[in-house]
């Protein structure tokens, strides 16, 4: 059977002064353009530029919030409309209070639309004017997602960033079928901004609407779809449709394009970016906001990312070295535990060690932001850039 969802029923409400969300610059580095800058949500200021956890299922996996806030000092994280959907499912949510409270999260949270998973289930989805069917990867069910309803699961949710429903291209994709693409989101977003106009946050605070762009790797495309989400003076803009299998410079290109057009006093938020060197690259670029699965899901698999370069910590060379995991950190930021052990860990197969090596990355990924931030502050920004990209690309 299909289903489709139904309107909030629930009455819920936190005690939050209500604001739309502002962004406020505070530098631009002298010979690049990355900017550093503040974004004012009702749960609280982010400093830009900032890397956002991805908590898909309500949680980030294998760290609990409690060190997500003291640890790795996140501002922001994800939460995902299409798995929250399925499971534990919007009513659930709404008895909750929403996904702050369901999961004991106080600071801002993000959603995205769903759009990417559905993009995934290509062989299991059908795409018209009125939205997407898909089945469910859980029990196969089968499901259909619209404008409205996105917008109407994500108000459930309760995230203080909300991302409009859009159709994510395949790399690569012929010039025609980028274009259809690019029209259809174009479209799609104005039915969630007519969505959102006629249905007010809930919970008692600003839920806040992002348009995509897209227009897949056309130059023509990924202009007329900047100009588009430009025109629209939404709180910030979001670029999709990135990162999806092109090469890495390609993806320089687009985002440098994107970044000249998208308007300088709205935050713009990469989508699923990236490795280290892809942030500071697109931090010099002009991009403020990033997320990525990639510290998490490479750290359970034993690849850590540190000031020093990158660890595969099963290998043997490791066995005894007994400093610590991170030693180029701030010492208040190191885990208190050696290579040796970590390494220890995972031979033995140890849940630990997908906790640790999670933490590691995190901390290091909010790390470099924050330093990249202060470099931008500092006006040295440039040099310090090079330096890092070399560093963190290196294999130790």
């Amino acid at each position: 059977m299909l289903q489709n969802i139904a309107p909030f029923s629930g009455s819920f409400l936190v005690f939050l002064c209500m604001a739309d969300l502002t962004f406020t610059l505070a530098a631009t580095d002298p010979t690049t353009k990355a900017r550093a800058g503040f974004l004012t949500t009702d749960h609280g200021d982010i400093p830009t530029p900032i890397f956002m956890p991805v908590g898909t299922v309500g949680t980030v996996k294998a760290v609990n919030q409690q060190q997500l806030e003291t640890l790795v000092k996140a501002r922001i994280i994800l939460g995902n409309t299409y798995h929250l959907y399925l499971r534990p499912g919007t009513a659930i949510l709404e008895a909750a209070g929403g996904l702050h409270r369901f999961m004991n999260w106080q600071r801002p949270l993000l959603t995205d639309s769903g759009g990417y998973q559905v993009f995934s289930l290509a062989a299991n989805r059908k795409i018209s004017e009125e939205g997407v069917v898909f089945q469910s990867h859980i029990d196969g069910s089968r499901h259909l997602f619209t404008p409205e309803s996105v917008m109407g699961i994500q108000q459930s949710i309760g995230a203080d960033i909300i991302m409009a429903f859009d159709e994510c291209p395949p790399y690569p994709s012929e010039y025609d079928y980028a274009r259809t693409s690019m029209e259809l989101t174009h479209r799609w977003v104005r039915r969630c901004m007519n969505y959102l106009a006629a249905h007010p946050s809930l919970y008692g605070y600003t839920q806040n609407l992002f348009p995509i762009v897209q227009g897949g790797t056309y130059p023509d495309l990924r202009k007329a779809s900047c100009e588009f989400v430009a025109s629209l003076n939404a709180a910030g803009n979001a670029i999709g449709g990135l990162s999806v299998g092109e090469p890495e410079e390609m993806m320089y290109e687009f985002t440098g394009i994107c970044c000249e057009i998208l308007p300088a006093e709205k935050p713009r938020y990469l989508m699923g970016v990236g490795t280290p060197w892809n942030l500071l690259e697109c931090i010099s670029l002009g991009v403020d906001m990033f997320d990525c699965v990639m510290p998490t899901r490479n750290g359970r698999n034993g690849m850590l990312f540190t000031t020093q370069g990158v660890i595969n910590i099963r290998n043997k060379k490791w066995a005894d070295d007994f400093s610590s995991i991170d030693p180029g950190l701030p010492e208040e930021s190191q885990l208190p535990y050696t290579k040796a052990y970590l390494r220890h860990l995972f031979v033995a197969d140890e849940l630990l060690a997908l906790e640790l090596a999670s933490l590691q990355n995190l901390i290091f990924y909010l790390w470099l932001v924050g330093e990249a931030r202060n470099k931008i502050l500092a006006g040295e920004f440039a040099a310090w850039k090079q330096e890092m990209i070399r560093v963190t690309k290196q294999r130790l």
